[in-house]
């Protein structure tokens, strides 16, 4: 047949292979194949059912990414499915792994499902700003009824194999050998003399009601998902499924899944999917370069962090030695992490015995000495280069020969707290964003001497934890902080100039950020920055304005959330953010001392100001070689600091604004605003003015 799908007989059951590892994607190769396979056995009377099966670990798990940029080659997704519907004798699917997107398109075109336990059904499309093209939209309402699909398609979360049989996707379940089964499964039908029972005859559940249905999935989207199409176009999708017949419904289909495909949001999901396959690739790296061993994990620092880092760990079945100064600190923190646990074990995600075994493998000490035998010890004390560097000293005194030493700062040269060791190359930045046992990003900080297999070693155990590691080198506050500086700036400043902390939160929010900025720090604890900030004093600008704000609420002890007030009120036992009248008050008399014009900034110009601020940023980050490539930027802003997903990322985000439009609003605010602060990035005045962007920049260096 071809290299990657075979026909073979087993008596009157023809079973059809695909055996493309590592996963099965249904690459043109594929589809090549199996419209071979399916062609050969139309009109052989030998042939009585069939049964579409996978070779290795799952069945088709789903289209191939990669052609969204190049387009589908022939033959196309539509034409293999109706090729495997139009079958004049049974086809039974023989289910198992991750069936998902065109895997379960091509499952649904099946007329029956035979599943193993374990194995997840999904369309996730929609979490890639698309939809399903292959026939999705207006096989699964057909298959599974009208309600079921739209939860199914909307939430882009995948089935268990119980719950596909309750809505009628999976005919049976089976505990082992799936493909046995399912050619067991085509003998019967044939016995019975059941033929084909294909999805796009089918009558739609729930048809009848389908106005009011979508009607309110719409409604619900507007609500939640603010800024973005593809559900909406999803629901246009289905709408045809109900109004057309299957033939006119597949042909609107197609005709809203090219558009998709072409927006702005579904090219940012797949610039995010591809960018995070790209992480793994760093200068001077080699290709076989083997990491060190991480069997034993030491923490220093029992707070928030520290707790938070030291499940990551135990999560991973990895044991931890968490260390801190003072046992009432040591209670705390394990307190707060069973605490955690708790809760994990009241919402369901979690079992008492895992629970049990988790808290098992953290093990508490006051000395130091305990950490003798962890491959890699990671510091994670508050922001203090004296505090560190001296942790450090004890840390290289007791550590082992070659376990790899990292610290959590989120700002602070990791090069100076290196040199205070003897093993500068075991020495790297390891900074997890809180709360640490949540938050997907790892930024991980090279730091001059860190050794190649040190950073690959911080890159695997990225991976063994669950989260997404970005490399960073050394500079102040690294990718992601150092670019919160210039857009918290620019709020803190909005903010004086007469627009109130709920106006450019909401602004910052409209855009698609998670939170506003002003209330993250306020969730974070406004001293936090502060004391940073106080800490670097000689070389901030000569500017009285300069994040005052927040320094005005840390000097009355308004500090946030903690202490139930700070750029906004959280009264009452639910602690939602409220307005804070007197804050608000205090930050006129403030702009008025200090001189500050009541420019009273849009929301637009909110907007412009702290985005464009940040990405100005991110140009000189890329020029300064502190990241590697503009993908990695977005990565750490839409992994761990909110920023829209379907926009793809600050650096994806100019790109789509156009270099040459953010170039000149930043010339139009170093006339309007304080020139100190808006002077185009070289690399961004640079590309912005030969009409080039981010993406082909980085393009241009990785040819």
């Amino acid at each position: 047949m071809s290299e990657v799908v075979n026909v073979s007989m087993q008596g009157e059951v023809a079973v059809v292979t695909v055996g493309s590892p590592p996963v099965n994607t249904l690459t043109r190769e594929v589809r090549a194949g199996l419209k071979a396979a399916f062609e050969s056995l139309r009109g052989n009377p030998a042939v009585k059912a069939v049964v579409l099966a996978c070779a290795g670990k799952t069945f088709l798990s789903g289209g191939d990414m990669r052609e969204f940029e190049t387009g589908v080659q022939e033959p196309g997704y539509h034409e293999v499915l109706r090729l495997i519907e139009d079958s004049a004798v049974p086809v039974v699917a023989a289910l198992h792994g991750t069936v998902m997107g065109g895997g379960l398109e091509t499952a649904i075109a099946c007329h029956y499902r035979v599943a193993q336990e374990g194995t997840k059904l999904g369309l996730p499309e929609i979490t890639l700003g698309i939809i399903p093209g292959a026939g999705g939209t207006q096989r699964m309402p057909r298959l599974i009824g009208l309600e079921p699909a739209l939860d199914m398609m909307l939430s882009g979360k995948p089935l268990t194999v119980a719950d596909a049989q309750k809505v009628s996707l999976v005919d049976t379940a089976v505990a082992a050998d799936v493909t046995a089964a399912a050619v067991s499964y085509a003998r019967a039908l044939v016995a019975e003399g059941r033929g084909p029972r294909r999805t796009r005859e089918m009558a739609i559940a729930g048809r009848d009601k389908a106005g009011e249905i979508i009607a309110a999935r719409r409604a619900a989207a507007a609500k939640t998902f603010r800024n973005r199409n593809s559900y909406n176009v999803l629901l246009d999708a289905v709408q045809a499924a109900v109004d057309l017949p299957f033939d006119e419904g597949i042909k609107r289909e197609r005709e809203l899944s090219n558009q998709v495909e072409r927006a702005v949001e579904g090219r940012a999901f797949r610039h995010l999917f591809f960018s995070e396959r790209e992480l793994r690739r760093i200068p001077g790296l080699p290709a076989d370069l083997k990491s060190r061993p991480i069997k034993k994990v030491g923490i220093v620092g029992a707070g928030t962090m520290g707790g938070g880092i030291s499940m990551c760990f135990a999560n991973a079945g990895i044991p931890v030695t968490l260390v801190d100064a003072k046992q009432e600190a040591l209670d705390r923190g394990l307190a707060t992490i069973r605490k955690n646990y708790d809760r994990s074990v009241t919402r369901g995600s979690l079992k008492p015995e895992q629970m049990a075994q988790r808290l098992a493998l953290i093990a508490p000490s006051l000395d130091y000495a305990a950490l003798g035998d962890a491959d890699l010890v990671i510091e994670a004390v508050f922001e203090n280069m004296a505090l560190k560097k001296e942790i450090f000293a004890k840390l290289d005194a007791v550590a082992r020969p070659g376990a790899i030493l990292g610290t959590n700062t989120s700002t602070l040269d990791i090069d100076e707290i290196a040199a205070v060791t003897k093993r500068p190359q075991d020495v790297i930045g390891l900074h997890f964003f809180s709360p640490a046992n949540v938050m997907q990003l790892l930024e991980i900080v090279q730091c001059a001497k860190t050794a190649p297999d040190v950073v690959m070693t911080a890159l695997d155990v990225a991976k063994t934890i669950r989260k997404v590691g970005v490399v960073a080198k050394v500079c102040y506050g690294f990718i992601g902080n150092r670019m919160m500086d210039p857009y918290g700036r620019e709020a803190e400043r909005c903010v004086l100039e007469g627009a109130t902390p709920e106006e450019v939160d909401g602004a910052l929010e409209d855009f698609g950020m998670a939170m506003g900025i002003l209330a993250v720090y306020d969730m974070a604890g406004i001293d936090i920055g502060h004391l940073t900030r106080v800490e670097r004093a000689h070389l901030l600008p000569k500017d009285p304005s300069f994040y005052r704000p927040t320094a005005l609420l840390t000097e009355r002890g308004w500090l946030g959330q903690k202490s139930g007030r700070g750029y906004y009120r959280y009264d009452g036992a639910e602690r939602k953010r409220t307005p804070d009248p007197e804050a608000i008050a205090m930050f006129v008399e403030e702009a008025k001392r200090l001189g500050v014009p009541q420019r009273k900034p849009s929301k637009q110009e909110i907007q412009e100001r702290c985005l464009y601020a940040m990405i100005n940023e991110g140009a000189l980050l890329l020029e300064e070689g502190i990241a590697i490539r503009a993908s990695d930027i977005d990565i750490v802003y839409t992994s761990g600091y909110g920023f829209p997903r379907y926009r793809g990322g600050p650096m994806f985000y100019a790109d789509t604004v156009g270099l040459k439009v953010i170039y000149d609003k930043i010339l139009e605010f170093r006339k309007t605003l304080d020139p100190q602060y808006w002077q185009p990035a070289p690399l961004l005045e640079k590309l912005a003015l030969a009409g080039s962007s981010f993406a082909q920049w980085q393009a241009e260096r990785k040819a």
